[in-house]
């Protein structure tokens, strides 16, 4: 039988690091079209069980659509997961050849599940979303500053860059919302999630770029994806609080708002909240718990292609 082949990538600016178990096989290339295409037909003869990619917020994009248009099972991974594993073999050292290594074992014992590569549509989606949120956290700062501005120039500068800043704020929202609307699948799933008492035009448009997965998978493993599920911490014979940790903090954010308005207006939820808070939860734990039950309505919505009322009739 031949031996299983892990590769992991470390992907910077300017290049990306190899390094192939068994055999330990390791050589860089540049990033760049050339050296993308030198890399993908490597690896496309060595046919690799599991290729493991740390995401560096973009560099590995091209590379990543390269490696699934030939079929190669390619994975991206969050970086401080590597790093923690990394501690665990006791690499503490860092250098792209050593994260390459580090990359290929963490593929060998972890064995990360591969998922679908994002669309074009969805791509877009996502960049804009986030180009919403920082352009939102400028205006933020602008205004905080608008008070504190004593020299009648500085006041008119922070105005004129609050007032740009909300243009574009609405050029992005309205990119957005054409998007949603000239695609018959995100148009349907916008709709029937703002069916839900407490969901929103932007909690649904934070959902459809940011999740995906939503409408796909169990609830459980959706709530671990965003970061609401419970996480054990016991010892011994000592029962640890559960906590929730990790997961997409822009989604869960888009969550927890919606889940404010939802303990007010959605019958359901507020039900669900009251009993939690009468049978002695705080309430910040009976929040998440709310929040995980509005997830696995959205998640049961999406899923059925059904609208709250006809699901709940």
């Amino acid at each position: 039988m031949s031996e299983e082949i892990f590769v992991g990538i470390d992907v910077a600016k300017d290049h990306v690091d190899v390094h192939v178990i068994p055999g330990g096989q390791a050589f860089s290339c540049p990033n760049d079209g050339k050296g993308v295409d030198s890399v993908v037909k490597r690896l496309k003869k060595k046919s690799p069980e599991l290729i493991v990619i740390e995401a560096t917020g973009g560099y590995e994009r091209d590379l990543l659509v390269a490696l699934k248009a030939k079929q190669l099972p390619a994975v991206l991974v969050n970086p401080r997961r590597v790093r923690d594993f990394a501690r665990s073999i006791g690499k503490t050292a860092k250098t792209d050849s050593i994260d390459a290594f580090v990359l290929a074992v963490f593929a060998q014992k972890v064995r990360p599940q591969v998922r679908p590569i994002a669309s074009d549509q969805e791509r877009v989606l996502k960049e804009l979303s986030c180009r919403r949120r920082q352009l939102i956290r400028m205006r933020t700062a602008e205004k905080n500053r608008l008070p504190l501005a004593g020299y009648q120039g500085v006041h008119g500068s922070i105005k004129s860059m609050i007032q740009a800043l909300d243009k574009q704020i609405g050029d992005i929202e309205k990119d957005l919302d054409d998007i949603i609307k000239g695609d018959s699948d995100l148009c349907e799933k916008d709709q029937l999630l703002q069916t839900v008492p407490g969901v929103g035009s932007n909690t649904a448009k934070a959902l459809l770029s940011q999740l995906p997965e939503l409408g796909t998978i169990a609830n459980k493993e959706l709530a671990s994806l965003v970061g609401v599920a419970p996480m054990n911490r016991d010892s011994g014979k000592m029962r640890g609080h559960r906590m929730i940790t990790g997961g997409r903090a822009h989604v869960r954010s888009a969550l927890y708002m919606a889940t404010l308005v939802a303990t007010r207006c959605n019958e359901r939820i507020h039900e669900f909240y009251k009993r939690l808070v009468d049978g002695g939860k705080p309430k910040k734990v009976a929040l998440v718990a709310c929040m995980r039950k509005l997830l696995s309505i959205l998640n049961s919505i999406v899923r059925k292609r059904m609208s709250y009322q006809e699901v709940f009739a």
